[in-house]
């Protein structure tokens, strides 16, 4: 039995009895006030004396109020303030703090295992101005965040649910096995069909597997680490460039996406006509007509922008935001 549990029936056991020495003394001809006093009196041995004279009946009922309650009290005392003192109802009171806070979340990004790879997808994404939830089954990994947080198996739905997936930007699967990242990412997929979900994959075949089962991305870092180091070594001054302009703060300029939504002014309409690059001070460096269609580097002006495609643009954080002002669909009146 929970700490918290123990400390609620000891609440109910405490008002038991209390209620039962009351209505005993109301009984035998006290008022509520008198009868209310009799019986503290009585469970916590204080010993003042006796309200009135008492009479056979009323010693009678003291005894057993005796017997049944300063037993009772004391015990229940005990466990109120051991459970007071292990901090359990402050943690209780935290928890439903928590449990608001992800309430009132959306656009955030769950993310589900807190290791070495978690930590650091939970550093970049708040480092980019993201909120974020951190799911983990083992409590001293996530206790001393001060980001919201949620001790749980995220494989299963009522956890995913509780982290709300159905308000979530994107989820990122960072677990200790494949077997539970493709679950994870099955489940994930199943509540949220149209969610952002980017899974680890610590093998190369697990990689198919996991797009399979529904990822939007499935990443291995340790080929992306191979891959980074080769191209430091090979073509030093790109790798350190592309480097500095997706993970340095202290850069001002950023390579970013956009998205030409369906009600965008953007839609249907040439690069040419737009003349995107000098409204917004942007580089487009790529388009990409549709999600699983490949990129189209240095789009020419004839380019016409499809709904629902993707601009890689490049600039400061001012002139991607202007460009995505121009893509934002207009506000209804």
């Amino acid at each position: 039995m929970s700490n918290i549990r123990r400390f609620a029936l000891a609440i109910g056991g405490l008002v038991g009895v209390t209620a039962y020495g009351v209505v005993g003394y109301m009984i035998l001809g006290y008022t509520f006030l008198d009868a209310l006093y009799q019986t503290c009196m009585t469970m916590t041995t204080v010993g003042y004396g006796e309200v009135h004279q008492p009479t056979t009946a009323m010693k009678i009922f003291s005894t057993s109020l005796m017997i049944m309650g300063v037993g009772i009290a004391l015990y229940n005392l005990t466990v109120m303030v051991g459970t007071i003192t292990e901090g359990e109802v402050r943690r209780y009171f935290e928890r439903r703090r928590m449990d608001r806070r992800i309430a009132a979340m959306s656009g955030h990004v769950i993310v589900c295992g807190h290791g070495r790879v978690g930590r650091s997808a939970v550093e970049h994404l708040k480092s980019m101005g993201a909120q974020v939830v951190v799911v983990d089954t083992e409590p001293e990994r996530v206790v001393h965040l001060q980001d919201p947080y949620l001790v749980g198996d995220c494989t299963r739905d009522e956890v995913l649910v509780a982290a709300g997936v159905h308000r979530a930007r994107a989820l990122v699967a960072t677990l200790e096995t494949d077997a539970d990242t493709v679950y994870l990412t099955l489940s994930a997929r199943a509540l949220r069909p149209d969610l952002v979900i980017i899974s680890r994959a610590r093998t190369v075949d697990s990689k198919e597997k996991l797009s399979l089962a529904g990822a939007t991305r499935a990443v291995n870092p340790q080929l992306i680490g191979g891959r980074r180091i080769a191209a430091f070594a090979l073509q030093a001054h790109v790798a350190e460039f592309l480097d500095v302009v997706m993970h340095d703060d202290e850069f001002d300029f950023r390579v970013q996406q956009v998205r030409v939504t369906v009600d965008s002014p953007l839609a249907g309409r040439r690069l040419g006509d737009l003349n995107l690059e000098h409204r917004s001070g942007t580089r487009l460096l790529a388009y990409r007509p549709g999600p699983r269609l490949p990129f189209e580097p240095n789009p020419d002006d004839d380019t016409v922008l499809a709904t629902g495609s993707v601009l890689i643009a490049f600039g400061t954080s001012e002139q991607i935001d202007s460009l995505s002002t121009l893509a934002a669909a207009p506000v209804s009146a």
